[in-house]
C-alpha cells in the first residue's frame, strides 16, 4: 500500500497511491510511504524516482543490517523500529534532494512501525521546516524513542525473574532458566539491530549524506545522544542478565550441595547400625556375644546410641 504526502507552504496534502506531480518543485517536499511493498510498488516508484537496483534488492531481502549507503542520486538507509506487538520490524529509507521514500516491512507477526504520531508531529511544523533532512530526523527520532520502551520491557522481565529466583529459588521444571534464555536471546537480537544505527547517525553527522541540509544536522546530534544512552542501558542490561544467569547456576549448585549433604549425613548415620547388624548376621558358632543373655539388647542399644549421636552431630552442623 502506497501513500504520498506532499508538504507545501500552504499545507499538507495526502494521497492514497503514488503522486509525484510536484517532484520538480524544489519548494515542495514529497514523502512516499509503503507498508511492506510488493514488487509492483517498488517498480512503480522506480519508474519515477532514481532508486538504485542494489538498494531495491536490499529492500526485497529482509533482515539487512542497519546501514547507510550513498548512491549518485539518493541515499539508502536501513533501520529497525518497534512495531505494535513490541517486536522490531525493518524500515528502509530512500532520501533524495526533495523527496523521501519509507518502506515499512512487516515482522514475523505481520506488524509494522506505526507512523501516525510522526505524521501528526510533522504536520505541526511543516510550515516552519520543509527540509527532507528534518523529516528524516523526525522519523529516526520516533524510531529511536521506541527502543526505550523495548528496553524497559526487558528490564521488567528481568526483575520478575530475579524476584522469583531470590525469593522462591529456581522451580524444578526449569521454566525460570527458559525465561532467562529467552530474555537473553531477545536482548542479543535487540542489540544487534540497534547498535549499528549509531554508525549510521555518525555518518550523517559527518555530512556523508549530501541531501541532508546543514541546518538539520544539529537534530541528528540529539538522536545520537539518545542512541548512546540506549546502548549504555543495553550493555548494563546484558551485564545484569549475565549476573542473574550466574546466580541461577550458583543457587542450583547450592541446592545440589544441600541434597548431597543430607544424603551423606543419612548414609553416615545408618552405616554404624548397618555394620553392627552385618557383623551379628554372620553365621559363625564361636562368636563371643552369641551366648550373652543381653547381647541382643546391647546390639540394639549400641545402634540407637550411635544413630542418635550422629543425628545430633549432623543436625548441629546444619547438614540435616
Amino acid at each position: 500500500m502506497l501513500t504520498t504526502t506532499v508538504i507545501k507552504a500552504e499545507g499538507v496534502v495526502e494521497h492514497d497511491g503514488l503522486l509525484l506531480d510536484d517532484l520538480d518543485d524544489d519548494t515542495c517536499l514529497i514523502w512516499v510511504d509503503s507498508t511492506g511493498p510488493d514488487d509492483g510498488d517498488l517498480e512503480a516508484i522506480g519508474k519515477v524516482l532514481p532508486l538504485h537496483e542494489l538498494a531495491v534488492e536490499d529492500v526485497r531481502r529482509h533482515g539487512q543490517r542497519a546501514k547507510l549507503e550513498t548512491y549518485p542520486d539518493h541515499g539508502f538507509l536501513v533501520a529497525y523500529a518497534r512495531a505494535a506487538d513490541g517486536d522490531l520490524s525493518e524500515v528502509d529509507f530512500f532520501i533524495g534532494s526533495n523527496w523521501l521514500v519509507t518502506v515499512r516491512e512487516r515482522n514475523d507477526d505481520g506488524e509494522i512501525f506505526d507512523i501516525a504520531a510522526v505524521r501528526e508531529r510533522y504536520r505541526r511544523v511543516h510550515d516552519i521546516d520543509r527540509r527532507v533532512g528534518f523529516l528524516m530526523y523526525v522519523l529516526l527520532d520516533a524510531l529511536v524513542d521506541g527502543y526505550f520502551d523495548a528496553i524497559e520491557e526487558s528490564e521488567d522481565g528481568l526483575e520478575a525473574v530475579e524476584e522469583v529466583l531470590f525469593e522462591q529459588g529456581p522451580p524444578p521444571d526449569g521454566s525460570l532458566q527458559k525465561d532467562l534464555l529467552r530474555l537473553r536471546k531477545e536482548l542479543v537480537m535487540f542489540r544487534r539491530r540497534v547498535v549499528p544505527l549509531r554508525d549510521v547517525v555518525l555518518s550523517v553527522l559527518r555530512r556523508e549524506v549530501p541531501w541532508i541540509e546543514q541546518a538539520s544536522i544539529l537534530y541528528y546530534q540529539d538522536v545520537l545522544d539518545h542512541l548512546l544512552r540506549l546502548i549504555d542501558q543495553i550493555d548494563t542490561q546484558r551485564e545484569l542478565m549475565g549476573n542473574v544467569v550466574d546466580a541461577s547456576l550458583a543457587i542450583g549448585a547450592n541446592r545440589m550441595n544441600e541434597v548431597m549433604k543430607k544424603m551423606t549425613s543419612w548414609g553416615a548415620i545408618l552405616i554404624v547400625a548397618t555394620l553392627i547388624a552385618g557383623i551379628y548376621g554372620m553365621n559363625f558358632k564361636n562368636m563371643p556375644e552369641l551366648g550373652w543373655h543381653y547381647g541382643y539388647f546391647g546390639a540394639l542399644g549400641t545402634m540407637l546410641l550411635t544413630t542418635g549421636g550422629l543425628y545430633v552431630y549432623f543436625k548441629r552442623k546444619s547438614w540435616l
